[in-house]
């Protein structure tokens, strides 16, 4: 993707921006918190969920958090208001005529077990008693691992993020205590495998057996 760009950049005189996403935590953007209609989805199955809003579902229904392996998977994480004001910021500084630039999109780093930890943490204050169930990891990847990305370059355009603290953590769990009825337990623990095909047999057996009642 990247060499396409840069062709296509040089050839048409392009401004293209790359941003690499990192993963998006969070339900409300200031504009849609103007009214509940406006609410985002929250994804929390294992295909399309992100980590801390796959937890704090999983603790509002009382699930144990799905950690996959070890829990040392670390990646970029950013709320989801920052998701928007990075493209927002992006649009407003465009890159040079018949160039390509690349920026990380992402305010912090942590770990699985650190997201897992933090949700436990908060779910004992609004008195859910959140347990941690390390589970085999259905993906192809490294559960310990060296990550030290930068993202200077949106942070040196003007992003102010939103750190991720307690009282956040706090506020998705009791959207999702407010939206729990409308979770299908069945789509949390991993319906697939990096390395097989298909779906998986858990999934099938779970969804057959609710369709014969």
């Amino acid at each position: 993707d990247s060499t396409n760009m840069i062709f296509t950049a040089k050839t048409w005189k392009l401004r293209i921006t790359d941003l690499n996403q990192g993963v998006v935590y969070g339900v409300k953007t200031d504009e849609t918190a103007a009214d509940e209609a406006l609410i985002n989805r929250l994804d929390y199955d294992s295909v399309f969920g992100t980590a801390l809003n796959r937890f704090v579902i999983q603790a509002a229904v009382d699930h144990p958090i799905t950690v996959y392996g070890k829990g040392g998977q670390t990646r970029g994480f950013l709320d989801i208001r920052d998701t928007v004001r990075c493209i927002q910021l992006a649009i407003e500084n465009p890159a040079d005529v018949g160039s390509m630039r690349v920026m990380n999109q992402f305010t912090e780093q942590f770990s699985v077990n650190d997201l897992a930890f933090l949700v436990q943490k908060v779910g004992k204050t609004v008195g859910l008693d959140v347990k941690i169930d390390h589970v085999k990891n259905p993906r192809i990847e490294m559960e310990e691992h060296y990550f030290n990305a930068k993202n200077s370059k949106l942070v040196g355009l003007g992003l102010e993020p939103h750190f991720l603290s307690e009282s956040l953590v706090d506020s998705l769990l009791r959207v999702a205590m407010d939206y729990k009825d409308r979770c299908d337990n069945q789509l949390i623990l991993p319906a697939n495998s990096w390395g097989g095909s298909g779906v998986g047999r858990h999934f099938v057996e779970k969804k057959a057996a609710a369709a014969s009642k």
